[in-house]
């Protein structure tokens, strides 16, 4: 890499003649000949599919020759995949990237440098995805890390995938929401070229998506796209009107639903803001993680979307200040270091767009952006900022006076046109702030009203699931008291079954003795008649006479009960003809009344009024009324009439004042009374359209009645096109051929009853059939014609006539002509274009109804080039075969030939194939081996041949062997035959695949032997190996054979032992809960039991759960588990699952066991107890602070946690959060009032815990009034003052005293914790000044001080005499002595020991140290120091010499000797 120029520091950046070149220049002034690097001709964009070749060629100039190097934005292309060469014959630099993929879609930059300076472009290569990508392998992991994959469930929207050759969906989801002027940067970003079917396609999801979301929203308008403030700040705004205030407003960024804040807190990154029906969202510290798609959803409906692009581009040319005119233009200019379609321009932090006022260009490579400001004012003058991604650069615009200007007078009338604006500008902003504030408080009316909600849907939800729980427990308590009264049911009728049978037992034996008792009476009165007959005459007939005497008394006794039935069954009948007689009394009684007040009824309307002139009954004008009831009052001005009273007693209708009316009979009758004819079904308008018959029809009470029938007051008949029917007691008139004459007001009337309605006669637009028939038949023209559609129509005017092509209006203009009359329209379209194909629809519509009539114009052209990317099916030594996709649009007529054309590369010519049948695909054998061959392919209609489509080079007899096949699959498995099947390779290898090689080998051998015959491929892609021993595991692979032969082999299938089929197992043993929580299910259970013949041994296990609620079970587990054990996660918490398990292995799944009664997921029942031991049980907080109480238990099932103030429910500003094992009690801003003992409860059906805190608010006590003292016994002194004005609000609030004398000078605490205002002081000297402080002190802390004046008291001076006493000489000499001893020291071998010890005498002792009595005060080997009498030895590395005792000696002090000795042990 070329250097810049040594010692210059210069950095001069200019433009090239070549749009989208910066150039650094690293010299002031270029040497005679030399030039700085510069582009001739720079690399272009570049957009390409998937696995083609990329290239980027440029061409650069500069003395001396620069060198030219690559480098890409995002990663680094120093290796392989990137080739970087210099084409001589060209003279260009290229770099080529061979079958490209996604990943390398990036921008490419190419500098070239020499020793004067830098030059530096850049290139974007877009990456077109083609196909589907493998997957790649799961990785294995162990299921004891099963633990550590678990990672947090995030929710996120449910995005739907786009297959092959669909848009991506955010495509739409960006459109909907975006301006109509961004619709063609939008298409240009996602690749979208068709914008008919765009727009069309657009309408008809608009409509969609409106209709969604009316479900949720009144309206929603001013939708603002997101942009990049000034601040960092990214924002986005749109109004909407919620049908349901507490619907929930739902944030997604790319699928992901994002936590927001209201912008209180500033360390939330996402905000949302309400002001009245504007949300405003914004996103704090704008980052390059924060690009992406964000969308706005009311509950499950998406309302706005918006994209964040945020590039990573730098300013090479920043903006600069700029001076104008006022009335001149000012431009601002920057340049960006990469492509950029478009950035965000404000002026004074405001964002401005293009239009009137401001001009924003952006050059050809998208890397120079301006921003013109037309006709400067002074209101333009400002910062103006330019932000593209995360970089902003600003500039400065002055706007001075114009030298031109008038003077003085104009000077005035500026100012004045000034100073209004400025007001107007201040009666805005007060304005907006004065809205601002209605919207929040609005808003903290609404987040009350949701917040009252919420809790009254929590309360109904809680006693919802409370009456739920209470109806589950009746019905399981139903369900046992069921299955008990079935059981006894069962056992009662077990019970009477058996006792029947014992009482038919008993019966039969009784009935077996009755009959042998009779037989034995039989044998016994056959044996009394013998003995009868030989006793004598007189006994035979003693017994006569008595048998005589008993048939006598029954006799007696059957005639008495005759006669006693016979008596009851007259009284019987006797009753019920009392009865009969009363009923029919009764009913002529009921029947007498009924005609006596028919009769009168009768009488009643059979009166008559007075004869009145022209009375009318209503008493206007005297003429007599009708008679009904109630109808008339008879109270006329002009004469007489009857007049009837409300009891139906007539006037005497004079036209006299009115006169006291006497009743006659019952103010209300006392039976039903028949009121006449009336009317069960009145008229209703009606509407009809010219020519048409209407029909008016309504239904009287009676069937005799008959009635007129009036239009507008004029009675109608059965003529001139209406008829009259009577049916019964239905009345109809029918009109026929209703014409507009026919409309008005319509009236029935019979026997004094009316009913009217309104008949309206309507002319809508009518078309002809024939003409609509002519109309809809397809105009078909070619292109450049002209085509036209007329429609005749007829109805009443004025119309509303609007042409339409794909929903979209057509307006005159150019290409355009329509023709409007009152009979017909006409569509004239000009110079027609293919792209004008498409559905022609015209609307009209009047007062009454609309009509539309639908046609389609076709035109003809030319089809479109043919579509790429060629399909190589086979290139081999003998031919060539490739197909492409037929044309995208064939012009309106079908595509009847391909022409094709071929050259060799290397040559300039190309040589003419000819046109081919309508097929897209074409085999050339007349080829030469290794030769390389281009192709152009034109499609052929009846209008001509489309463009070119040309294909890459092609190589011919290249050798290719066919790719790898994935591993084959094994279809079934028996003791003698193993069924293969596989796929065919992704790689043919350029030719067509012949046949396929298996080979087989035994399960832990390196050995592969073929199991077809080596000559004999296998055509299908399946195969039966019989070559296989009973009993062995065998692995298979495939392998591809084309017309160079086999490719590389398969990877091993899956082993497989032969043997036949084996038996389902058994049903699991022993299964059991082993643990469970709100979220899972711990299970376990033992193997089933092998029965040879019927159930095989099992190699896995599912598990399958299902909500009581549903009827289909759900696996658990995707592939079966060996262990036995497994956990159920995922579940909802408090829901019953049924659970079971089933065996499987290669014969299939067993029967499954489960549980007899459902699972609750819960974990184990614990009664709440809570676990901070540190709990504390008093609080102090000053007013104003945050109160913010947690408390931990743990408790299961989830227990319902209270928390009460003083015994009653906490207040609305406080905020409670209840989560899995704890509660915290949240006061954002204290006040006194919340002072208090606080107690929590936490219970569940197991028990309860509670545990109380008392709080205590209280702030900075105020300082107590001004004390006074006073003294009443000598010496003391006695203060007084007036309390605190806190004391009657705390209950804690004290005093505490402090005094000061003027001999001490510090102040000391006389007294504390004083409760009442007066102390007394004792210790009072005289002589001295004294000066006392009280203090106001509570929970908090102090108040200021009170202080009081000061307090003296004065004595009497007394003489005072002095004595010098006799000073006497002090020796301060001392003997030396050790204040503190040596210690026993034990160090390892290397490291440092350090001794001390402490000493003291006068004069100074001198210091000797021993070891083992060798002194060491001269031994270099060892430290010593003597600091103020303190002695230190240190040792650096302590070895097994320094053992042994060490001895610290006085010396030289003739007062005395002292000594002090330790020992030093080395551990080895």
């Amino acid at each position: 890499m070329v250097k810049q120029a040594e010692g210059t520091g210069v950095a001069i950046r200019k433009r090239s003649r070549v749009p989208g070149v910066m150039i650094t220049q690293y010299v002031e002034e270029l040497p005679p000949g030399s030039t700085t690097p510069d582009f001739i001709r720079k690399p272009i964009a570049l957009t390409i599919q998937e696995g083609k070749l990329a290239f980027f060629k440029a061409v650069v100039s500069g003395c001396p020759v620069p060198e030219v190097s690559w480098a890409r934005n995002k990663g680094d292309i120093a290796n392989p995949k990137y080739i970087s060469r210099y084409d001589e014959k060209n003279e260009e630099y290229i770099l080529e990237i061979p079958n490209v993929d996604s990943d390398q879609a990036d921008v490419y930059k190419c500098f070239a440098i020499n020793s004067f300076g830098r030059a530096v472009c850049t290139a974007a290569l877009n990456v077109i995805e083609v196909g589907f990508k493998k997957r790649a392998p799961a990785p294995k992991t162990d299921p004891d890390e099963f633990r550590k994959l678990l990672k947090k469930t995030v929710v996120k929207r449910k995005e739907k995938q786009c297959k092959e050759g669909e848009i991506d969906p955010r495509f739409w989801e960006v459109l909907l929401s975006a301006p109509r002027k961004d619709y063609e940067r939008i298409c240009k970003e996602f690749g979208v070229t068709d914008f008919r079917w765009m727009l069309r396609k657009l309408n008809q999801k608009k409509k969609e998506r409106e209709a969604e979301q009316a479900k949720y929203v009144e309206k929603i308008d001013s939708m603002k796209q997101i942009e990049v403030k000034t601040d960092g700040t990214a924002e986005f705004e749109l109004d909407m009107q919620l049908k349901d205030p507490n619907s929930k407003i739902l944030l997604y960024k790319d699928g992901e639903m994002l936590d927001y804040g209201d912008g209180t807190d500033e360390s939330t990154k996402h905000n949302m803001q309400k002001f009245g029906e504007t949300y405003l969202f914004s996103i704090r510290d704008c980052g390059p993680e924060d690009a992406g798609l964000y969308q706005v959803d009311v509950e499950e409906v998406n309302m706005f979307s918006t994209s964040l692009k945020l590039p990573d581009v730098e300013f090479n040319t920043t903006l600069k200040d700029t001076k104008v005119t006022e009335g001149q233009d000012a431009v601002f200019e920057c340049a960006l270091s990469d492509p950029v379609p478009q950035i965000t321009w404000c002026a004074n932090d405001i964002s401005v767009e293009h239009g009137e006022k401001y001009d924003i260009m952006v050059s050809e490579d998208k890397q120079v952006h301006k921003l013109a400001v037309k006709k400067c004012t002074k209101e333009d003058k400002g910062v103006y900022t330019a932000i593209a991604g995360l970089r902003s650069s600003q500039g400065t615009l002055v706007v001075e006076d114009d030298p031109s200007a008038c003077g003085k007078g104009e000077d005035a009338d500026e100012l004045a046109r000034h100073l209004a604006e400025e007001k107007a500008r201040l009666q805005r902003e007060k304005d907006e702030a004065a809205r601002r504030a209605q919207a929040e408080k609005d808003e903290a009316a609404r987040k009350a009203q949701a917040e009252k909600d919420e809790a009254a849907r929590k309360a109904q939800a809680e006693k919802d699931e409370a009456a739920r729980r209470a109806q589950a427990e009746r019905d399981e308590a139903a369900r046992k008291a069921q299955a008990e009264r079935d059981e006894a049911a069962r056992k009662s009728q077990a019970e009477t079954d058996e006792a029947a049978r014992k009482a038919q037992a008993e019966r039969d034996e009784a009935a077996r003795k009755a009959q042998a008792e009779r037989e034995e009476a039989a044998r016994r009165a056959q044996a009394e008649q013998d003995e009868v007959a030989r006793r004598p005459q007189a006994e035979r007939d003693e017994a006569a006479r008595r048998a005589q005497a008993e048939l006598d008394e029954a006799a007696r006794k059957a005639r008495e009960e005759q006669e006693e039935a016979a008596r009851r069954a007259q009284a019987e009948r006797d009753e019920a003809a009392r009865r009969a007689q009363a009923e029919k009394d009764e009913a002529a009684r009921k029947a007498k009344a009924e005609r006596e007040a028919a009769e009168r009824m009768a009488a009643i309307a059979a009166g008559k009024g007075g004869e009145g002139n022209e009375g009318d009954g209503t008493g206007k004008n005297g003429k007599g009324g009708d008679g009904i009831l109630g109808d008339g009052l008879g109270d006329g001005k002009d004469g007489k009439g009857d007049g009837l009273d409300l009891d139906g007693s007539g006037g005497d209708g004079t036209g006299d004042k009115r006169k006291k009316r006497v009743r006659v009979g019952d103010l209300i009758p006392n039976n039903i009374i028949d009121h006449g004819v009336h009317f069960l079904n009145g008229l209703s308008d009606t509407a009809a359209n010219i020519g048409e018959s209407a029909e008016m029809s309504c239904k009287l009470s009676s069937k005799d009645s008959t009635g007129l029938w009036y239009k507008d007051g004029k009675k109608l008949e059965s003529k001139d096109g209406i008829t009259i029917v009577k049916d019964g007691a239905h009345h109809k008139l029918i009109i026929h051929d209703c014409q507009e004459k026919d409309a008005g007001k319509y009236k029935f009337e019979a026997e004094g009853r009316k009913s009217e309605a309104a008949l309206i006669v309507e002319d809508p637009p009518k078309i002809d059939a024939d003409a609509l028939s002519k109309f809809s038949e397809p105009v078909i023209v070619k292109a450049g014609a002209n085509a036209s559609f007329k429609l005749p129509f007829s109805g009443k005017e004025p119309f509303k006539i609007q042409w339409f092509k794909e929903d979209e209006e057509l307006l005159e203009g150019q290409g355009v002509k329509i023709d409007k009359s009152s009979a017909h329209s006409r569509l004239l379209l000009t110079k027609c274009q293919r792209k004008d194909t498409g559905e022609i629809k015209v609307k009209i519509r009047n007062e009454f109804a609309t009509v539309e009539a639908t046609s389609k114009l076709t035109v003809l052209d030319r089809p479109a080039p043919p579509q790429g990317p060629v399909e190589i099916v086979e290139s081999s030594l003998s031919a060539i075969e490739f197909k492409w996709r037929p044309p995208k649009d064939d012009g309106g007529c079908p595509v009847t030939n391909y022409n094709l054309e071929r050259q060799q590369l290397g040559r300039n010519t190309w040589t003419k194939i000819g046109d081919i049948p309508g097929q897209p695909s074409y085999r050339d054998t007349n080829i030469d081996r290794g030769r390389k061959y281009c192709y152009r392919i034109r499609a052929k209609n009846s209008e001509g041949f489309s463009d070119v489509m040309t294909t890459n080079d092609i190589a011919a007899g290249t050798l290719a062997f066919p790719g790898s096949l994935a591993p084959p699959k094994i279809v079934s498995v028996f003791k003698d035959c193993v069924n293969l099947a596989w796929l065919p390779p992704s790689s043919t290898g350029g030719g067509s695949i012949i046949g396929y090689n298996v080979e087989k080998r035994k399960k832990g051998s390196n050995f592969w032997s073929q199991t077809n015959p080596k000559d004999e491929p296998i055509r299908d892609k399946k195969y039966a190996v019989k070559d296989v021993i009973e009993g062995v595991e065998y692995e298979f692979r495939v392998s591809a054979i084309n017309t160079c032969g086999p490719g590389e082999p398969s990877g091993p299938s899956e082993c497989a032992i032969a043997r036949d089929p084996k038996k389902p197992p058994g049903m699991v043993k022993d299964l059991k809960i082993t643990g469970s929580s709100y979220t899972s299910l711990s299970l376990s259970w033992n193997k089933p039991k092998e029965v040879k013949g019927e159930e095989d041994e099992a190699k896995g296990y599912f598990v399958e759960i299902r909500p009581t609620d549903q009827l289909e079970w759900s696996r658990c587990n995707t592939n079966a588990v060996i262990q036995t054990s497994f956990t159920i996660v995922g579940l909802k918490s408090m829901a019953m699952y049924w659970v079971r398990v089933i065996a499987v292995n290669e014969g299939g799944e067993g029967l499954p066991q489960s549980f007899d009664n459902y699972i609750i997921a819960m974990p184990p029942p614990v009664k709440p107890k809570f676990t901070d031991k540190k709990l504390k049980s008093f609080m102090v907080v000053k007013a104003g602070n945050t109160v913010r109480v947690s408390v931990s238990f743990e408790a299961s099932p989830l227990p319902d946690i209270t928390w009460l103030k003083d015994g009653v429910p906490v207040g609305k500003h406080v905020t409670i959060t209840n989560f899995e094992k704890g509660s915290q009690l949240f006061i954002y801003t204290s006040e006194l009032s919340d002072t208090g003992i606080y107690t929590v409860n936490v219970r569940n059906m197991v028990g309860q815990d509670t545990f109380t805190i008392e709080i205590r608010v209280t702030d900075d006590p105020k300082p107590p009034g001004p004390v006074e003292l006073e003294q009443n016994v000598q010496g003391t002194v006695t203060l007084s003052w007036t309390p605190s004005p806190d004391e009657k609000r705390d209950n804690h609030l004290h005093y505490m005293v402090m005094k000061r004398d003027s001999v001490k000078q510090t102040w000391r605490t006389v007294v504390d914790r004083l409760f009442n205002n007066k102390f007394t002081v004792i210790n009072i000297l005289p002589g001295r000044e004294y000066n006392f402080r009280v203090f106001a002190k509570n929970d908090i802390g102090l108040s200021e001080p009170s202080v009081s004046p000061v307090w003296g008291t004065f004595k009497k001076r007394e003489k005072f005499t002095y004595r010098m006493p006799v000073s006497k000489t002090l020796d301060f000499q001392t003997a030396p002595k050790f204040i503190v001893p040596l210690k026993l020291h034990t160090a390892p071998p290397g490291y440092e020991c350090y001794m001390s010890c402490a000493v003291t005498g006068n004069p100074t002792p001198h210091i000797t140290w021993y070891h083992n009595n060798v002194s060491l005060n001269t031994n270099p080997n060892y430290y010593i120091t003597n600091v103020c009498g303190v002695c230190s030895l240190l040792i650096l590395r302590v070895g097994p010499k320094d053992m042994g005792e060490y001895k610290v000696v006085h010396t030289e002090s003739p007062l005395g000797y002292d000594e002090c000795a330790t020992k030093l042990t080395v551990k080895e």
